[in-house]
């Protein structure tokens, strides 16, 4: 009896359009005709003999034995792109292609520090990076679409690898000549929960920052608007409160030109742990670690 397996580009064709919901975008992403995506989906539930999704003029809905299979889908590629990173990190330690996700309160701050030398003295190395948000850029590593993610710790990272890169000791920032900046710490007793600025929910920095201060009110109280910490700078710099920032942005210059200043938190845990992550056991673990050491020493 002959057995007919799904393929790995059927299965990618799947796992598009659960991710974009559409198979125009779908076909997009994998560079192909929508015809041909389409095809191929159909190719693959005539092999399996069951509906995997329910199509109208108007939606794409999986069913739930078609969410299942998208679930093993993700491991299945995963596992077939693992098969190629074994053979690649079997050369020459940081060549090839590295997909790396950065989240936002990191990437514009600690890369332009960190990429010229990399490109320079890893010429065979080809990063991609994509900036996107803890949530998103998790998802990204455990569906195989990113191969390590550079975040901020704490965070629910699930079952990863790590390597630390830095403590990022936090900041607060407010008007210059404001009569209540302190000559050195600042305690967090001494934040105004009436006047603090914070990122919008989706970004970790904010819950980091708020663990840091121990104080639980402050979560209720704080004015959560701001959708980077450029904005935030710039809110504060027009007098319309106080924030938190990590001191790497305090080094790449985020407070120059304005007349904002900045005190360190004087807390028991005033910091966020920068670390490297990547799926447990992946073969390129080793790899991974001496990028690490790479971001380490930049």
């Amino acid at each position: 009896m002959t057995i007919y397996h799904p393929t790995l580009k059927q299965l990618h064709y799947l796992v598009a359009l659960h991710e974009h919901g559409h198979f125009g975008r779908a076909a997009d992403a994998c560079l192909v005709s929508q015809s041909t995506l389409s095809a191929g989906l159909r190719d693959l539930e005539g092999l399996l003999g069951v509906v995997l999704v329910e199509r109208s003029k108007r939606s794409v809905r999986f069913t739930p034995l078609g969410d299942a299979v998208v679930a093993k889908a993700h491991r299945i590629l995963r596992e077939a792109e693992e098969l190629s990173d074994l053979v690649q990190s079997s050369g020459q330690p940081l060549t090839g292609e590295v997909r790396m996700s950065v989240i936002p309160t990191i990437a514009p701050f600690l890369l332009p520090r960190m990429l010229p030398r990399l490109r320079r003295e890893r010429p065979a190395l080809k990063l991609f990076l994509r900036e996107e948000p803890s949530a998103a850029a998790m998802e990204s590593l455990h569906h195989g679409r990113a191969d390590c993610v550079l975040l901020a710790l704490p965070y629910p990272v699930g079952e990863v690898e790590k390597e630390t890169i830095e403590l990022d000791a936090f900041y607060v920032a407010f008007p210059k000549d404001d009569p209540r900046d302190p000559p050195d710490e600042i305690p967090p007793s001494l934040i105004d929960e009436n006047r603090l600025l914070l990122l919008e929910d989706g970004h970790c920095l904010k819950d980091q920052a708020l663990a840091a201060c121990d104080r639980p009110e402050l979560r209720a109280s704080a004015t959560m608007i701001g959708t980077s910490l450029h904005t935030l700078v710039q809110m504060v710099d027009n007098g319309l409160g106080l924030t938190m920032l990590p001191e790497m942005a305090l080094d790449a210059g985020i407070l120059n030109g304005t007349n904002v200043v900045a005190r360190p938190l004087k807390a028991a845990n005033a910091n966020r742990e920068i670390a490297l992550v990547w799926r447990k056991n992946s073969p390129r673990s080793e790899e991974f670690r001496l990028l690490a050491e790479e971001l380490r020493t930049g």
